[in-house]
Formats: C-alpha cells, sequence, structure tokens
C-alpha cells in the first residue's frame, strides 16, 4: 500500500488537538495544538542536532499541510 506521506487525524478524547501523521523516515505524529511530536523513529546521541533541524523543519511542513487541506474545505 502506498501511503500520503502526511494524514490528519483527529480523536474525540483530545477534541481540541489537531494530529497530522508524518508516514515517510523520519516517522511522527504532531500535535498542532501544542506542537507537541512524538517520534516513531530511535535517535541515538549522534542524531540530536540533526533531529532539532528536523523538528523545526517536521512542524513548519505539518502545518503547511494542515493548511492547504483546510483551505480545500472552506472553497
Amino acid at each position: 500500500m502506498t501511503l500520503p506521506k502526511f494524514i490528519l487525524g483527529d480523536n474525540t478524547d483530545y477534541p481540541n488537538a489537531i494530529f497530522v501523521i508524518h508516514t515517510e523516515f523520519p516517522r511522527f505524529i504532531i500535535n498542532l495544538e501544542d506542537d507537541d511530536v512524538e517520534w516513531f523513529e530511535d535517535f541515538d546521541a549522534e542524531d540530536e542536532k540533526e533531529l532539532k533541524i528536523e523538528t523545526e523543519n517536521a512542524i513548519k511542513l505539518a502545518t503547511e499541510f494542515y493548511d492547504k487541506e483546510i483551505a480545500k474545505y472552506e472553497d
């Protein structure tokens, strides 16, 4: 199965949360309500610098994806 790079998700237990799931490496879920990121990859100390850069980029890309998806619903 081929998955899209980003998937929107929600959960009634978290009514204010907006989740974006990133399905490619490095895989993660971000909650756009508070920018909390949960990684599905294991990183070691050597990866810490790159992880920080990747986190900033991941938040930016996930937010852009969400904004584009919401704009489609508003049209």
